[in-house]
């Protein structure tokens, strides 16, 4: 899997809007500044973030962006749909719309495997887990296995 720099960058721009003191809105410049971000890009990203109901913008002097719902309910998986669409995808297809024959018929198992495994990691880390620090015992697991930080 690839996680594209807007997903990354999405990503670390709501958990700088996660530790936002009381959730009060954070200018566009600020969160870049705080990540060292592309400003210019970030302000495309969270426009793609507020379609996507992750964030909202206020407006006003002290306006910004604010997440739209709690930290605790937002997951990495629905910010990374919301700036890239479907987590896994085969030649911009999901599996489950792919069918395969023959010798390569049990692929489409191995692609379905990959978007459950996909999931069970970033449908389960909250922004409020990952500025906290707190990530789930599976996730901790599997960042801790002999092999994870091998180049193949």
């Amino acid at each position: 899997m690839r996680v594209s720099a807007k997903a990354d960058y999405a990503v670390r721009a709501c958990a700088e809007l996660a530790a936002s003191p009381h959730g009060d809105p954070v200018r566009a410049d600020d969160l870049a500044v705080g990540q060292q971000l592309p400003v210019a890009f970030l302000e495309r990203i969270l426009g793609d973030l507020r379609r996507g109901d992750v964030v909202v913008s206020v407006r006003g002097r002290s306006g910004g962006y604010r997440l739209a719902r709690p930290a605790e309910e937002i997951t990495l998986a629905d910010i990374i749909r919301a700036v890239d669409g479907p987590l896994v995808t085969v030649r911009d297809e999901r599996p489950t719309a792919l069918e395969y024959a023959g010798s390569a018929e049990a692929l489409l198992d191995v692609w379905v495997a990959l978007r459950v495994s996909v999931r069970d990691v970033l449908d389960r880390v909250t922004l409020a887990g990952l500025v906290a620090g707190d990530l789930p015992p599976s996730v901790r697991d599997l960042a801790a296995r002999h092999d994870a930080w091998v180049n193949p």
